[in-house]
């Protein structure tokens, strides 16, 4: 009897059109049965928001006609695609939901902002083995194809090992030719942060309007975090968790007078 193929779930915070999305899909149709639900737009950093004030539409299209999976297009948040997806579209729990390949770092504090991870951060809470995939490069023609290779090896693995429970990994690519990465790196996520700025600007109305800036700096000299990773040519994978108690705290807490 031939071995039932794993169902995975793909989505994404780019669109259902992105040509990260694509490449997603393209390496995951390799591995099992695919069932796709993204947005209909962009949604970047839209983080962990989901749609409470309004309604959602998701339908049924056909992108390239002779692809055998399905695929849904969601009015919604990337967290809203997964929502759909597990309570309303599939049959059954899938065993992977990977999101991305985001057109972009994800790396370091850029997790907490990212429609990307936090899809796959809400599959993790319903119990589904998940990843977020990125591209550190913004550009729209971005060459995703050095990438296949280790998304596809990170898939594998996860659905072969599983991932420890609460855990979902948010893995980096760097852009580099295929022959120049050097491989995979399990790594920390790298303290640091943003020092951002508003562009204040004026419409021909006389009204104030703002574009947000900023500069990404990172003061983490450790060698085993993710932006060091990337820097010197790895794939970043780490480990993210979704229980935010910061545990080690618990104890100077419980010495306050409260």
């Amino acid at each position: 009897m031939a071995k039932k193929k794993p169902l995975i779930l793909v989505t994404n915070d780019d669109g259902i059109n992105a040509p990260g999305i694509r490449t997603l899909i393209e390496v995951m149709n390799k591995i099992g049965d695919v069932l796709v639900v993204a947005p209909d737009s962009p949604q970047s950093g839209m983080g962990h928001a989901i749609t409470i004030n309004d309604t959602l539409y998701c339908n049924s299209i056909k992108v390239i006609n002779d692809d055998p999976h399905t695929e849904y297009s969601c009015s919604g948040t990337p967290v809203d695609c997964v929502k759909l997806a597990v309570n309303e579209i599939l049959k059954r729990k899938p065993d992977l939901c990977v999101s991305g390949i985001n057109h972009g770092s994800n790396s370091s504090i850029n997790v907490i902002y990212s429609g990307t991870m936090s899809a796959a951060v809400e599959a993790g809470t319903l119990g589904i083995p998940s990843i977020g995939f990125s591209l550190l490069d913004y550009s729209l023609e971005a060459d995703f194809s050095p990438a296949k290779k280790y998304v596809k090896l990170i898939a594998e693995q996860t659905l072969k090992n599983g991932l420890p429970k609460g855990v979902v990994l948010n893995v980096n690519i760097p852009k580099l030719p295929a022959k120049e990465i050097k491989g995979a790196k399990v790594c920390r996520q790298a303290n640091a942060h943003w020092e951002e700025k508003f562009d204040k600007r004026t419409n021909p109305l006389g009204r104030d309007y703002y574009w947000l800036t900023g500069e990404f700096v990172n003061e983490d000299k450790g060698e085993d975090t993710d932006e060091w990773a990337l820097q010197h040519g790895f794939v970043s994978v780490v480990p993210v968790q979704f229980d935010l108690t910061a545990h080690h705290a618990i104890k100077d807490l419980n010495s306050w007078d409260l």
